[in-house]
């Protein structure tokens, strides 16, 4: 695969995303137990905050409580925690303490609220609540999250960080549409929100954008498990799509989706991974990844704060053009020179502006117009 040229960049940025379900022509519609998506809205213009690749040596604490995937969930803890160590190697002291269950966000920042870190991490929107209250209940205390954000100087004492999640999304959209041998593909989720929803809208439009390419309709299923940490219940929504006709599915579902390429190794299809490059799991099943390069946000946000930048009150944004998503290196594995050549050609033109991926609902109809 070519590797595409990374500015590693902190922009800021207020950003709320959503999501439709879609087809290329027409497609399945999704599950029973999905709830009709909220809408959001448009991201508006950035500043950026340059920062360089090497970032030198570092001192301070830093501390990460993890969502209930856990801190292997070969997705988005892990990532989050690998940039965390990149940033030991610099001379930071780092910990974790991996949350079982929603009801201990709030006693595990308590615990590392103690111990005197200089940079407290939730991982995940769902930790957004927990964070908050313990901002306002420790003002001199530095908080960050991991896919969620505030007001511009709502939370003085704490960043957010958000990912444009859509664009490489779009990017294995648009991989499947020329892969898929049975013009069906799929996606679980593992829930929904404003950020999760990202997932979907970007891959069924780049879905929509290769299909209508090749002039030809790619039916889509879509399920919404209630889950990062369940795989058996990923495994078993993946069996039933790849049985229904889908060749290739899709997770953002953390651990969960662990079950996705389980499913896709014992059926011999193809899984798309996401956050890591999760070829390693399954060599011969898993198509590519959508990158979600948490560990570049981790280490870099961390290094900025200890260095003395005043990032609270602030969102951080990574995109494709900071080298904060992307697609898997192992994507040249299984996907053919002339396809990678198109879906770089198709990043350019996202970089560039010409494509403007959908966030929202609404985008994504105006886009398939």
């Amino acid at each position: 695969m070519k590797k595409f040229s990374k500015i590693l960049a902190l922009m800021l940025v207020m950003a709320m995303l959503s999501m439709l379900v879609v087809g290329c022509g027409g497609g399945t519609k999704p599950a029973e137990t999905a709830e009709k998506p909220a809408e959001g809205e448009e991201v508006p213009a950035t500043v950026p905050i340059a920062i360089t690749d090497d970032f030198g040596e570092v001192e301070g604490k830093v501390a990460m409580i993890t969502d209930v995937g856990g801190i292997n969930d070969e997705s988005f803890n892990q990532s989050s925690w690998n940039g965390l160590e990149a940033l030991e190697k610099r001379g930071a002291t780092i910990t974790f303490i991996e949350s079982q269950k929603e009801a201990d966000y709030a006693p595990n920042l308590d615990t590392k609220i103690s111990e005197g870190n200089d940079l407290i991490w939730g991982v995940g929107f769902m930790m957004k609540g927990a964070v908050e209250e313990s901002s306002l209940d420790y003002p001199e205390q530095k908080f960050a999250l991991i896919d969620d954000f505030w007001d511009d100087g709502a939370l003085p004492n704490v960043t957010g960080v958000t990912f444009a999640a859509e664009e490489s999304s779009f990017l294995v959209g648009y991989i499947a549409s020329y892969m898929t041998e049975t013009d069906r593909v799929g996606l679980v989720l593992g829930m929904e929100s404003p950020t999760m929803n990202g997932f979907t809208n970007g891959y069924f439009a780049g879905v929509h954008y290769g299909a209508k390419e090749q002039g030809k309709e790619i039916k889509t299923d879509y399920v919404v498990i209630e889950s990062f940490g369940d795989s058996a219940l990923g495994k078993a929504t993946a069996n039933k799509m790849f049985s229904d006709g889908c060749d290739i599915v899709f997770h953002a579902a953390g651990g969960a989706g662990i079950g996705v390429i389980e499913a896709a190794m014992e059926m011999d299809k193809w899984a798309i991974g996401v956050d890591l490059d999760q070829n390693y799991l399954a060599p011969d099943n898993v198509l590519t990844s959508a990158l979600k390069n948490v560990n570049v946000a981790t280490e870099s946000v961390s290094a900025a704060i200890l260095r003395g930048e005043d990032l609270g009150g602030k969102t951080v944004h990574f995109g494709l053009v900071e080298g904060g998503v992307g697609i898997a290196p192992s994507s040249d594995k299984h996907v053919p020179a002339d396809i990678l050549e198109k879906t770089a050609e198709v990043e350019k033109k996202i970089i560039a502006g010409e494509i403007s991926v959908p966030k929202t609902a609404e985008g994504l109809e105006s886009f398939k117009k």
